[in-house]
């Protein structure tokens, strides 16, 4: 009753000052500061636990809550994100490091309210850049700063590449599946984690996929967290788990996201309460797309310190 007329009190407040009230800056605004899109890695310790499909399908949740959301497919090997959406990009990172191309020219958007940026070579091609050249780099990414959320879709394993992407991005998702082996890659990348970065300013999380229903998911998170907890000293916060679901493999045969196939499936709704749970606990400032290669570009003398 008190927060019911706590409310009515505000109505009435906004009814006698119909202009509005005079600026608070004590008053928090939920405005997201220039250049710093919240960075969401997605990654696992082996392929074929549905990375990429988590990333897509996660990129389409947060879309429907209003955000303006970039997935960048850097898997250097397979262009899965392509092959997912059935788009074939004629530009990728590559052409904008050799200064061919802008990231506006590379960026693709797609019939689902999503962007894509294709990664391919260009990672590859990072490494050796000049300073000169990763200044320009920089800011030709601040070019994309009015995105929400940028999901980063990781090659699998536990590659040097993969290994900075986790440590530069402000959330790591590290997708699993009830096998054991699953399991076992997913505990391994996280061990490397905690090992080859001293500092690691990131919030780790956990999602199971393809489980059977909510306690065989909790019984593998509950495994994940106490190990980590126990031996790693890494807090993993459990987001959720998403349902075998006959109907995700249905909607990647047609090369389209499970959530525009059939968005009342069990996967879809699984998808949706994780980010609905993301977006409310987000916390701290965002790394922002350009703060993520800075990042990138200094993690190297990160790791190893502790060594």
């Amino acid at each position: 009753m008190e927060d019911q007329a706590e409310k009515l009190r505000e109505i009435m407040k906004r009814k006698k000052d119909p202009a509005g009230a005079p600026k608070n800056t004590s008053v928090k605004q939920n405005v997201r500061p220039p250049n710093r899109a919240r960075v969401i890695t997605v990654t696992s310790g082996k392929g074929g636990v549905g990375k990429t499909n988590l990333s897509v399908n996660m990129a389409l949740a947060f879309a429907r809550l209003g955000k303006k959301v970039i997935v960048m497919d850097a898997d250097l090997g397979l262009a899965n994100v392509n092959v997912m959406l059935n788009m074939i990009p004629k530009y990728n990172l590559y052409h904008v490091i050799k200064k061919q191309k802008t990231i506006r020219e590379i960026l693709v958007e797609t019939e689902y309210g999503i962007s894509i940026v294709a990664g391919a070579s260009g990672f590859s091609q990072i490494a050796n850049m000049g300073e000169e050249d990763r200044k320009d780099f920089i800011s030709e990414l601040d070019t994309l700063s009015n995105a929400d959320i940028i999901i980063i879709d990781t090659s699998a394993g536990v590659s040097s590449n993969v290994l900075d992407f986790i440590a530069a991005a402000d959330d790591a998702v590290i997708i699993t599946t009830p096998e054991p082996t699953a399991i076992t890659d997913a505990y391994g990348i996280i061990k490397i984690i905690a090992t080859e970065y001293d500092s690691l300013n990131v919030g780790l999380k956990l999602v199971v996929n393809r489980a059977k229903g909510a306690a065989q998911a909790k019984n593998v998170a509950d495994r994940m967290i106490n190990i980590t907890g126990q031996f790693l000293n890494l807090k993993v916060e459990y987001l959720g788990f998403i349902y075998d679901d006959v109907s995700v493999p249905h909607a990647v045969l047609r090369q389209k996201p499970f959530m525009v196939v059939d968005p009342k499936c069990k996967a879809s709704i699984c998808v949706q309460h994780i980010v609905e749970r993301m977006d409310r606990n987000r916390s701290g400032e965002s790394t922002g797309f350009s703060g993520m290669f800075k990042k990138l570009f200094g993690s190297s003398s990160e790791k190893g310190r502790g060594a």
